[in-house]
């Protein structure tokens, strides 16, 4: 059974990762959306809410499971007996960072491929950290996340607040 790894930080999920995770589970027969820690970035959730968000997020998918990580993405994909790697691409930036990224693990790893899936128009324009930015200031993420996800959003919110 082919495996793939779609890795990201999901801090949170959004519905343009649901979207990827789903387009991709039709074309594989098991999708490991892998939840990794980027030190580039100050998360929102810890490791563990991220992954139950994710469980949550997708548990209408039978072939998909939640894992996580720290180090290279290279090695956690030989671990899952993958050669393959999902990225989602929103817009031309995307594609020259991933493509970067892509290249290297290819120089790396030379056996592993990257594929690149573009999100749905209607999530082009979505990105976690433009979601945290648009409920720390009151706005509305309906539509953009699942809404146990805004839930969550909001609580964090609060929390920061005290």
């Amino acid at each position: 059974m082919r495996i793939a790894v779609c890795p990201g930080s999901f801090d949170p999920v959004t519905n343009g990762h649901i979207d990827i995770i789903e387009r991709a589970a039709k074309l594989f027969g098991i999708i490991d959306v892998a939840v990794f820690h980027n030190p580039n970035k100050d998360p929102w959730f810890s490791f563990e809410e991220r992954v139950e968000m994710l469980h949550k997020a997708t548990s209408h998918l039978s072939n998909v499971q939640i894992g996580c990580f720290s180090g290279l993405l290279n090695e956690y994909v030989r671990q899952k007996n993958s050669n393959t790697i999902i990225r989602g691409l929103r817009a031309l930036s995307d594609f020259e960072y991933e493509f970067q990224r892509a290249l290297l693990i290819k120089r790396i790893d030379p056996e592993i491929e990257t594929l690149f899936m573009m999100t749905s128009s209607d999530y082009s324009f979505v990105s976690s950290s433009g979601i945290k930015e648009l409920v720390k200031f009151g706005g509305s993420a309906n539509g953009l996340v699942p809404p146990f996800v805004e839930e969550r959003l909001r609580m964090k919110v609060l929390e920061h607040k005290k």
